[in-house]
Formats: structure tokens, sequence, C-alpha cells
């Protein structure tokens, strides 16, 4: 059998990092099964419909490398793929011909009750102090259902269901899960509870992977199966994403951000795969750095943990940071373009390549390239708090600073041959004269001449600096 997954995304917002980790998940057991990957949107809710929120949905897909065989295309009106249309809107008339197969079964029937009305029932069985079940009030004598009115699932067995969950295990409920829910509401549109098992069905979906958050409304859905004699696919509900604590589900409270954040922060998409991925997931190995072809080849749904993960931010940017360090230069270059500060705009791309293979070891995020690296275009100013702020250089007397840099200034400007190697041989040769630590003699110069918190090695940083600017920087500190 072809494994067919989807990704089903409502319209509704920024596109949440939980949201892209089951997106991720989907894709990887379709790709590892040599399946078919579709992206459907679920959009019936259009009161909360956001105007662009599809397009984002594309492009934080496609960023990731998310290629989704069927579904909206990117760059077009138009849809791809066999089973469409791939918008539940367009899908009304597919609906309705269920609906009405449905009613015509006796397993539907049209809801005649007012909101004050079911309220009622509601504080009725508060009251009583039991749950409240609408199926309890099935009217006798329904109308006949015409649009305008809800319509509403007719749970034909009250029985317990058990189910295999390809994540959880076992799992099962009794009666009281389920209950007659609404399948078409009276704008004419379907409810999600109705539409994904139809579309499902219709796409031929083999697997179902979701959030841990509709496992309590499983029974409900394999009631639906089972009236309609429809086959349920293989079932995955995969654990919350934690807040950093660890004690609760991530919000926005908590910093949670949408994924597209992350890539203006400078983000990698490999990162964020790798990141994602192991939210919840592990091989069973000590490995932790995944490309994504790796994470084809070893993902499965069986090494998906049962409990929450922690969402840990500063582990993505350290994995950002190992990604940063592996691309080739011309590779990093290329995804800086948006990243560099103003001051470099007048910089040669020669020249900007040296700077970047400069900073790349540095870099944790594409987002702290300007400050590692204005001073290497622009004259910095002069920020005495970093020289109070560094624990063994503030405890020098300032003709204590100022002695030493002159004698470094004194030796610099003898190098004929201003190459990384001769500065080098040049720094060390100033600890023996001034019986100086490295972290005292190489912080101040480095201090003042990029006055920057972090630059990379002092010798290659001076190199590209150059020798008149290096020398005109100490002089501008000595002269203050």
């Amino acid at each position: 059998m072809n494994t067919r997954t989807r990704f089903a995304p409502s319209p509704t917002g920024y596109i949440h990092v939980g949201n892209v980790r089951t997106a991720l998940y989907t894709y990887l057991v379709a790709r590892k099964h040599q399946g078919n990957f579709i992206l459907r949107i679920e959009d019936t809710d259009q009161a909360r419909f956001v105007d662009g929120a599809e397009e984002l949905i594309l492009k934080t897909l496609n960023w990731l490398g998310l290629d989704w065989d069927e579904g909206p295309n990117l760059d077009s009106t138009e849809e791809v793929g066999n089973f469409g249309p791939y918008h539940q809107t367009d899908r009304r008339e597919i609906y309705l011909k269920w609906a009405k197969k449905m009613i015509d079964e006796g397993l539907a029937y049209a809801d005649p009750y007012t909101p004050e009305q079911v309220q009622a029932f509601r504080d009725q069985a508060k009251a009583e102090k039991r749950a409240f079940l609408y199926r309890d009030h099935r009217p006798e004598n329904p109308p006949e259902w015409q649009l305008g009115m809800p319509l509403r699932f007719k749970v034909p067995e009250i029985k317990r269901y058990s189910w295999q969950d390809a994540v959880m295990g076992e799992l099962s409920a009794g009666p009281e899960a389920l209950d007659d829910f609404i399948l078409i509401k009276a704008d004419g549109l379907p409810t999600y509870n109705f539409a994904h098992i139809i579309d499902d069905f219709e796409m031929k979906i083999t697997h179902v992977i979701r959030g841990s958050e509709y496992i309590a409304s499983t029974p409900k859905y394999l009631s639906l199966y089972e009236a309609l004699k429809i086959e349920p696919p293989i079932l995955a509900h995969v654990p919350h994403i934690m807040a950093p604590t660890g004690n609760k589900k991530l919000g926005k409270r908590d910093g949670a951000k949408s994924v597209t954040e992350y890539q203006k922060e400078g983000i990698l998409p490999e990162a964020m795969l790798n990141f994602l991925a192991q939210l919840g997931w592990n091989d069973g190995t000590e490995q932790e750095i995944f490309s994504k072809a790796e994470l084809i080849e070893k993902f499965s749904l069986d090494r998906v943990q049962k409990s929450g993960a922690r969402f840990d931010e500063q582990r993505l940017i350290w994995l950002n940071g190992q990604w940063i360090r592996s691309l080739d230069l011309d590779d990093l270059y290329n995804r800086c373009e948006a990243f560099w500060g103003e001051e470099s705009n007048n910089a040669k791309e020669s020249y900007k390549k040296q700077v970047l293979a400069l900073a790349q070891d540095r870099l944790k995020t594409l987002q702290d390239l300007p400050k590692l690296t204005n001073y290497f275009f622009t004259e910095p100013e002069i920020d005495e708090e970093l020289i109070n702020d560094n624990k063994q250089l503030r405890k020098l007397a300032e003709e204590e600073r100022q002695n030493l840099l002159r004698v470094a200034r004194q030796e610099l400007a003898k190098i004929t041959d201003w190459t990384p190697e001769s500065i080098q041989n040049c720094l060390n040769g100033l600890l023996e004269t001034t019986c100086q630590k490295p972290g005292i003699l190489f912080s101040l110069v480095r201090i003042v001449t990029t006055w920057a918190q972090f630059s990379p090695q002092l010798n290659d940083t001076l190199a590209l600096i150059g020798q008149e600017k290096t020398l005109q920087r100490i002089d501008n500190y000595l002269q203050k």
C-alpha cells in the first residue's frame, strides 16, 4: 500500500512550532516509505480566517524544504494532485453528498434547538451533577434538514472503543466519550470532526499524525468511521511541546514564536528541522546533528516519546551555530545577504567574504553578523564600559593600560609584512616584553581596536583591519 500522509493546517494566524513539528513528522513518514506528502488547507473556520496566513504556511514549509506532492501551488492559484480540491471550502459539495447519505441511512439529523435551549440542557446537567451529552436530548421527530440548520451525527452504538496509537500505544475510552456532534454547521460548512474524516478517506490518507490534544476526540471519530464503514488510517498522536519550565504547554506567554520569526532572526532551516525533530523523538543514539536525509532514514513513529518535550531555545541556537560552521563560505555568504549591517554596503564582496570567514566560527545566528563585524567596515566608537566590565582589565590603573598600549603600538608599527603569522609573533614577543598574561594584553589590544564585545582570533582580526587602522585606533584611545 502506498503511504500517503497529510499536513492540514488552518489559515488562522502564524504557524506555531508545534504545527511545524507535526508537519515535519508527517513529511518524514511519507519520505521514509517513498510515499506522498499532501498539504490540505482546512479553511472552514471562516470566523478565524486571517488574510495572508495560507501564503505564510506555504512559504514556511518551502523554506524548511518540506516539499509537498499534492496541494496548493506556491507560485500560482492552481493546485497540484489528483485528489483535490485541497481547500476545504472548495469541497463543500463533497461534504453535502456524504451528509445526504448519512441522513438517508438514519445516521444524521437536523438540530432543531436554539442556543438558549442547548444552554438550558447544559445548566440542567450541571445542576444534576452529570456530564452534558447532547445525545440525551435527541429530538423524537427532527425537522427535515436544510442548509441553514446544523446537522448532527447520530451515534449508532454507545460502547467502549479501544484502538492502537502508533505513538501512545493501546488506548481506550468508555461510552461517556461518545456524543452526537455537529457535522455541518448552520453556514453550510463542515466541522473539523466531519470534514477531516471525509477528506482523509477520499484522499486515501494512510497515516494521520496530529497533536495529543485530539486523543480525547478519537472515540467520536472511530464511531463515525464505523458508521460510514470506513477503515480508519493509522493514528499517531504526538506529545505536546512544553514551556521551558516543563510544567505546561508552550504558549505565547512563554516566548513561543512563529517559525517566521526564527527565520528573520537568522536561524537556518537545517537547524530548525534538526531541533524540531528531536522535540519528542530520538533515534536511540547520542547523535545530535541530523541532516534532512538522515532524519528521513532514521525517523520512526515508535521512537517518538509519549510525554511532553521541553522547548529549549538555547539548544536551537547551539544547533544553529553548529550548522553555520558546517556551511561552505559561498553558501553562508549567500544566506547572509539580508543580515549585513548598513556599514558594509559599499564594501567589496571579496572583502566581505574575508570578514565572514573570520566571523563564521563565532556566529550563533545570522542576526549576530553586524555586531560581530561592523568594526571591519567603519570606525567604532570608544566604549570604556567594555574595559570596565572586563574582570582583569578593570584592575589595571589607567596609566598601566596606556603604557601597555604604547609598547604594543610601538612593536606593531615595526611589522613590515602585515600577516596573521607576523602579528602573532609580535604579540607573543609582547607577552615576554611586558610580562603580562594573554588575558590582559591581548584583551586590551582587542578591545581598543574593535570596541566590540566579541571578535575572532586577535591576529586574524588585526590582519584584516589593516596595520594603518590598527595603529590609528590605538592612538585614538591613547589621545582620548
